[in-house]
């Protein structure tokens, strides 16, 4: 299993990082945080080098790299990164399959 990012997504990651001047090479890193109303919330943040660790997993899709720590990993496996910006919100949304429960307002889950 692994985590994967739609198109959509893929194209605005790569905006995000021509706009804020990110180098190429620089990861996107997805975690899995304690917070939220359901316990437990998403992040995502450009890596930088010194926080990489011998453990993370990595991937890539549509030409991003992803790193993701392997306590994240455990909940986020399986998981689709996908991009909106409809009417009914714009934003990164995760299409979590291991989610049993999530917020009203989608920022948060449980397993």
């Amino acid at each position: 299993m692994s985590l994967a990012i739609s198109e959509n997504a893929a194209q605005r990651i790569l905006e995000i990082r021509s706009e804020q001047n990110i180098p190429d090479d620089r990861p996107i890193r997805v975690a899995v945080v304690s917070g939220g109303c359901s316990g437990l919330t998403y992040n995502l943040d450009f890596d930088s080098d010194d926080e990489v660790d011998e453990h993370d997993k990595h991937f890539e899709d549509h030409g991003v790299k992803i790193v993701v720590d392997m306590r994240s990993f455990l909940y986020l496996a399986g998981t689709m990164l996908d991009y909106t910006d409809g009417l009914t919100g714009k934003g990164f949304h995760f299409n979590n399959p291991n989610a049993t429960r999530s917020c009203s307002c989608g920022e948060s889950f449980s397993l």
